[in-house]
């Protein structure tokens, strides 16, 4: 067979049931991380990935580039690929920019939004509504990285895109993180704020009040940022010196 010929069948494999499993993959990989399934820093191992999913190690490795590109994987020369890491920069960085981010996201948002959009994101928006009354940690975590993603998508800003997934995955890592604890009344309140928040955002975008849902995704930010900056920096432990 020619190298042409070779080259082709390639092509069209990876288009059937390998590009399939490709994208099985990817879809999994991105979940395992920012369900913390696979902690930052982990490393991800390229032959058990291929063995895992019926794949070659070229279109693992393919793959594991395009995820480093988008922030999900860290890759090092000589060395194995591993989860991004959450260290106190990354944690900073994060504080600093997901606001600009999702502000411009989501008022771009509301001058893009079609009717058919809107259905989607109100369909998005009752899963999380519903991970939240059957207490779905992990339910509500994804649905609301899913949220948000959805938003960058009806903006329509390849500039952009970027920085809100990389920013969507340490936002759902460290939610992953702070509602694991048991959930409290005032937490369970700030989760039904959020509920409303979104109902709220959704709202404002579909009547193309860019102003209007970038004010309530700034606030929906912050009411996150706190409940993050509670669960990082705890109240001090009272306890008794004796002498």
């Amino acid at each position: 067979m020619s190298k042409q010929k070779l080259q082709l069948a390639a092509a069209d494999t990876e288009s059937g049931p390998s590009g399939d499993r490709k994208n099985v993959m990817a879809e999994t990989l991105r979940r395992r991380i920012v369900s913390m399934e696979l902690a930052p820093g982990a490393i991800v191992d390229e032959l058990a990935l291929a063995e895992e999913f019926g794949l070659s190690r070229p279109p693992v490795r393919e793959l594991m580039r395009q995820m480093a590109a988008e922030g999900y994987l860290e890759l090092e020369p000589n060395r194995p690929a591993r989860v991004s890491p959450m260290s106190y920069q990354s944690l900073r960085s994060f504080f600093l920019a997901a606001p600009l981010i999702y502000v411009a996201t989501t008022q771009l948002a509301a001058s893009h939004a079609t009717p058919e959009e809107i259905a989607r994101l109100k369909e998005i928006q009752a899963q999380f509504r519903a991970s939240i009354e059957r207490n779905d940690l992990q339910g509500r975590v994804l649905h609301n990285d899913e949220f948000h993603f959805e938003i960058g998508r009806i903006a329509r800003n390849a500039y952009l895109m970027p920085s809100l997934r990389r920013v969507l995955i340490d936002h759902a890592r460290l939610g992953k993180v702070f509602y694991r604890s048991p959930t409290t009344s005032e937490m369970q309140k700030d989760l039904e704020r959020a509920v409303e928040q979104h109902d709220q955002i959704i709202e404002a975008i579909a009547r193309g009040d860019a102003q209007g849902a970038g004010e309530l995704v700034r606030s929906h930010m912050e009411l996150s940022r706190r409940r993050m900056t509670e669960y990082v920096i705890p109240e001090g432990l009272n306890v008794p010196i004796q002498f």
